[in-house]
């Protein structure tokens, strides 16, 4: 059977459901739906209702669930040919047993209604947190090494297991085409918290810290100020998404980030701020020591980001998936912080 089914014999576009789809991952990816005459229909779901054409998206059909429902899900799905599962917690005030719940279970339980409803595709965005943050992590980490949760940060662990837990639901489907994605974070004018570029519950600290534009450097010390970072805008992680949806390159993981490698001082002085420099190596094992200690609160697990560099290689996704992303780290940075947007 064709990925587009057919009705009455003629052709149609494909049917695609999205989770999430009002996220930062979604408002890079449904415009591109919204675009593309390859795509017929879009169901997007969602615990909050919304309305789809206030945003223009006239090709989708507002479905409410849960991801923790699997008949909420089977219902909403019926008829797709691929499922795009973006809705994941990453902060917020629920407990760590609902955020598992949606994150871990409800993901598995999305993977499932889509090979229910008969779904060619499913595409899942990961993230480079799923390598973890090892000592023996190579510079440049390609998609072929392995998947291993970090020691302490939730959302590190969640993505790692999540990625076995896939490999394992495809292998029990194999009419159904898992596609992964690995982006590092995911900045734009539409990207969560707008301002947010620390990662998680960090953000409020750099909302504080560099909310307002600044005519003079502020002197903030940074605890490695030479740590590697990469950055990718929303909307070339929407166009990524998009050419798995399409089957554009054969089934698997791919990394993805803008071009160019930044560094955390970079990003201070792009807040305005001035960096202290501080030895690089001994700040990253002061990181690797402050991330063991117990009883660590759960906004100080993102300590754990700075203990190693995770720094991805792109080649596959630029050559099998065909992927080419229209901003640099930089730019997909300054387009973050640029005034008016959020």
């Amino acid at each position: 059977m064709s990925p587009a089914r057919k009705r009455g014999g003629r052709p149609r576009g494909l049917t695609v459901a999205v989770t999430g789809p009002t996220g930062t991952f979604g408002e890079g990816l449904v415009p591109l739906l919204q675009e593309d005459d390859r795509v017929g229909t879009v169901i997007g779901m969602a615990r909050r209702p919304f309305d789809p054409a206030a945003r223009g998206w006239t090709k989708m059909t507002y479905r409410q669930g849960d991801v923790r429902d699997p008949e909420a899900l089977r219902e909403a799905f019926a008829g797709a040919d691929v499922v795009v599962h973006l809705a994941f917690l990453i902060t917020g005030n629920a407990s760590r047993a609902t955020t598992r719940a949606i994150n871990v279970d409800g993901t598995v339980n999305v993977v499932r209604a889509a090979a229910a409803v008969g779904a060619r595709r499913f595409v899942y965005a990961s993230s480079v947190a799923a390598y973890g943050f090892h000592q023996d992590n190579p510079e440049l980490i390609p998609e072929e090494w392995p998947v291993r949760p970090a020691s302490r940060l939730f959302y590190a662990q969640e993505k790692a297991e999540l990625e076995h837990l896939l490999d394992g639901e495809s292998a029990a489907a194999p009419e159904l085409d898992l596609y992964l994605l690995r982006p590092p974070v995911v900045l734009g004018p539409h990207a969560v918290g707008g301002k947010d570029v620390l990662p998680g519950p960090l953000a409020p600290v750099g909302r504080r810290l560099f909310g307002r534009p600044r005519r003079l450097p502020v002197p903030v010390p940074l605890l490695v100020p030479q740590h590697p970072l990469q950055f990718v805008h929303q909307d070339d992680v929407g166009q990524a998404l998009l050419l798995c949806v399409l089957g554009a390159g054969p089934p698997g993981a791919y990394n993805i980030a803008g071009e160019g490698v930044l560094t955390a001082a970079d990003v201070a002085r792009e807040f305005g701020a001035l960096a202290i420099p501080l030895p690089a190596a001994p700040a990253q094992a002061a990181a690797r020591a402050f991330s063991r200690l117990p009883f660590l609160p759960p906004a100080a697990e993102w300590i754990e980001v700075a203990s190693r560099p995770a720094i991805m290689d792109t080649t596959r996704a630029r050559e099998e998936l065909g992927w080419r992303p229209r901003y640099t780290g930089l730019e997909a940075l300054r387009d973050t912080l640029r005034p008016g947007s959020r």
